[in-house]
């Protein structure tokens, strides 16, 4: 029996099913304890240290932690250093970006070639989550922070560059505990063989579509005048990212919904006025339900993820909740929107994500 489809009799069958289903847990509680401890201690220690601003660049170097999510031993490590050396560049690059008077449409239009370049080296070295979604939210991220200097640019590549070192030896050290216990490595979870990675044929198709869903969700969200197109441009990634336009309907509801709800929770949770302290201590909170869910039901995780985005910018850069809350509810939904309809534009190319 094949699986129903939007466009056949069982069509509400496979909306219900993929809108509400559960993956399972597969070990999600190992990555989302990595992904806090990388979160966690890097914003502590700027707390400490009186410097909550520098907050953005620690948690975008603390992505790295993201990777490798079912790899172990070399190949872990291997895909962490990649990742965490593209997200630190990405960084660098986006504040150097954030000097100019004007960053805001150099960032659109750079954005969207990063994208389609990130998109090819994720595909030859097999990255896991697999795209550029975190390295462009790191570019984007960076180049749209107020006020930016040099010595801002050299300040966030080395925090950046430190939260992302630490990040890569927290994802170590699962491996360090499994041979000093002599454990032998899990089946299935070894990254494919290297001369298969560097045979893949690149699908100039896929990084084409990721580039013009970049540009065009961040183009529509400056014409609307709001003030972080990047969340627009980070949103298109997530429909185009996927194997089929189907999926990438469900994906995109998922974001658009997500968004609503986290919206919701974060509108609470600001207009409580938190302190410092007690801002990181709920952003570590959601890290870790973001990345016990993410891989379960997207649409849920985001539920988390977004309150998460919003705490973050809050504390770098403290803004009226009402502007927060309303930019990260559109432009996620104009990035949504943007992203399924490229996809359902170039459906007939063949695209396919990993």
């Amino acid at each position: 029996m094949t699986a129903p489809t939007p466009g056949d009799g069982r069509g509400g069958v496979f909306w219900r099913e993929s809108l509400l289903a559960f993956g399972p847990h597969a070990g999600s509680h190992r990555v989302a304890i990595r992904a806090t401890i990388s979160t966690a201690v890097p914003l502590v220690l700027l707390l400490l240290i009186g410097r909550p601003e520098w907050a953005p660049w620690a948690a975008f170097g603390a992505f790295a932690a993201l990777y490798g999510r079912n790899r172990v031993h070399l190949s872990r490590l291997t895909m962490q250093l990649t990742a965490a050396a593209v997200l630190v560049a990405m960084v660098g690059l986006g504040s150097l970006l954030a000097i100019l008077p004007a960053p805001t449409w150099p960032m659109i239009v750079a954005g969207a070639a990063l994208a389609g370049v990130i998109s090819i080296i994720s595909d030859a070295e097999d990255w896991h989550p697999p795209g550029p979604l975190f390295a462009l939210f790191a570019f984007s991220g960076s180049a749209s922070l107020p006020d930016g200097t040099l010595a801002d640019a050299g300040t966030a590549t080395l925090v950046a560059a430190a939260s992302a070192a630490f990040a890569v030896l927290v994802g170590s050290a699962g491996t360090a505990m499994r041979r000093a216990r002599g454990l032998p490595t899990p089946r299935g979870e070894l990254s494919r063989d290297w001369t298969l990675r560097a045979g893949r044929r690149v699908q100039l198709r896929r990084v084409a579509r990721y580039a013009i869903g970049v540009l065009l969700a961040g183009t529509i969200a400056v014409l609307l005048g709001i003030g972080h197109p990047y969340w627009a441009m980070v949103s298109a990634l997530v429909p185009v990212s996927t194997p089929t336009f189907a999926a990438g309907v469900v994906r995109g509801t998922h974001r658009i919904l997500g968004t609503t709800l986290g919206v919701v929770l974060a509108a609470g949770l600001l207009a409580l006025q938190p302190s410092a302290l007690w801002v990181v201590v709920l952003i570590v909170a959601f890290t870790f339900g973001a990345e016990l869910l993410v891989g379960r039901n997207y649409g849920i995780a985001m539920i988390c993820i977004t309150p998460l985005a919003l705490l973050a910018v809050h504390l770098a850069t403290p803004t009226p909740p009402e502007v927060l809350l309303v930019d990260r509810l559109v432009e996620s939904a104009v990035g949504a929107l943007v992203g399924v309809v490229v996809g359902f534009a170039t459906r007939g190319w063949g695209a396919r994500a990993a």
